[in-house]
């Protein structure tokens, strides 16, 4: 009988055929991991350093938002959608008031309809360098981050002019604005955007010419549009798929009919066109800022009637029924008519809509909010299955999940 060394290679196809045994390792990303910004996990089974399957996990920012607002008053609800998103409070606040005002059937002035759309577009500007200026940073730009960081520190100290506050501005009221424009205050703001076109400028000059940032964004974290709509995204990330929905232009609302701007739209579909699709927008943010500056015109801010509006000091320290419209509103709550309603704005990050009832009293009988994120980190396993790890990073980063829209 002869011995296996003496028998050839070629005899023996079953030790050639022999395969290396492997397996799939689950490895936990989060829930605080430095390269993704947002308090989530993600529980990845890889292949090497392939994704198999990948799960986000939220829930470690819970903090019961919609049940908050159920439990005060119509007013008192404004501190909480401030902190849904902490870049975009003014479009978290104008949205939240416009379902208000529409199951109460009040149509605001017009130069608070004005106030209101610059505020969400200068936020929606601090909201887009946020998200570049992220990526950027977690790809190794450290420096483009901090060039974008400062643009959005200069449009925040305008804000802080505007609201009396840097982040959570609690500006807007049921009816219209807490005040009207600080004097001085336009050309002050249009100087900045100047400073900030700049810099926004200059951060895409610096990414777009990288060959690394560039091989770690094109044809990664793809997503088709017909994918994209299934998921039910919205904003940038389904305009990045060539598809034209901008709630501003399709459903326009405040003064947005009135204003000249173009919906920029993406290709592909990839990590790239996300982060380039932003930065488009800012240019047209920028835009209609400018617009709302030259077609505004002098006029009330607030709506006239006590049953939704704080009397004027004035007649609250001279008349009885200044005193009792002032007493009622802050004591009971704002009475809003019995009733449902839902009402939807383009938040910087795609649809955000109030699902509102009222029972007729001043607490809101239930309070829902439909965030633009919920849908983008629903999509996130189908943009990177397949791919290998490191392109997770960029593709979280460009669908900008924000862990207070998400987690209510």
């Amino acid at each position: 009988m002869a011995k296996q060394h003496d028998i050839p290679v070629e005899a023996r196809p079953d030790m050639l055929e022999a395969k290396l045994p492997t397996k799939t390792m689950t490895l936990n990303m989060g829930p605080s991991h430095p390269a993704s910004h947002g308090t989530v996990r993600f529980n990845i089974e890889l292949d090497g350093e392939n994704i198999v399957n990948l799960d986000p996990e939220i829930g470690f920012l819970h903090r019961g938002f919609e049940k908050s607002c159920e439990n005060v008053s119509w007013t008192q609800c404004l501190p909480y959608t401030d902190r849904l998103n902490y870049v975009s409070a003014l479009c978290n606040n104008f949205g939240f008031l416009s379902a208000v005002e529409k199951l109460a059937q009040i149509e605001i002035p017009e130069r608070a309809k004005y106030i209101r759309t610059l505020g969400a577009e200068l936020h929606r500007i601090c909201d887009h360098l946020t998200a570049t200026g992220a990526t950027a940073m977690e790809l190794g730009g450290f420096s483009v981050f901090f060039y974008a960081i400062e643009a959005r520190d200069l449009l925040w100290d305008r804000i802080a002019e505007l609201t009396g506050a840097r982040l959570t501005t609690s500006f807007g009221r049921i009816g219209g604005v807490e005040r009207d424009l600080p004097e001085g205050w336009i050309q002050k703001v249009k100087d900045t955007l100047d400073r900030v076109a700049e810099l926004r400028d200059e951060v895409a000059s610096m990414l777009v010419h990288n060959r690394i940032f560039l091989d770690r964004m094109k044809g990664t974290g793809v997503i088709t549009a017909e994918d994209a709509v299934n998921f039910g995204f919205s904003g940038p990330c389904l305009r990045a798929t060539g598809i034209d929905w901008d709630i501003r232009k399709s459903q326009p609302y405040w003064v947005y009919d009135r204003m000249d701007f173009k919906v920029p739209l993406g290709t592909h579909g990839d990590n790239f066109d996300r982060f380039y699709l932003r930065i488009d927008e800012m240019k047209e943010s920028d835009s209609i800022v400018r617009q709302c500056f030259e077609q505004m015109q002098p006029g009330p801010t607030m709506i006239e009637d006590w049953r939704y509006a704080l009397p004027p000091k004035p007649q609250v320290y001279s008349t009885i029924e200044g005193v009792i419209g002032h007493f009622k509103i802050v004591m009971e709550g704002i009475k809003i008519p019995k009733g449902e309603c839902y009402a939807y704005t383009e938040s910087p990050n795609g649809e955000l809509g109030w699902y509102l009832v009222s029972d007729g009293s001043g607490r809101p009988y239930k309070v829902h909010c439909r965030a633009p994120g919920i849908p983008l980190l629903g999509g996130v396993e189908h943009m990177v299955k397949g791919a290998i790890l490191p392109d997770l990073i960029p593709t979280f980063d460009t669908i900008n999940m924000i862990g207070g829209e998400v987690e209510q």
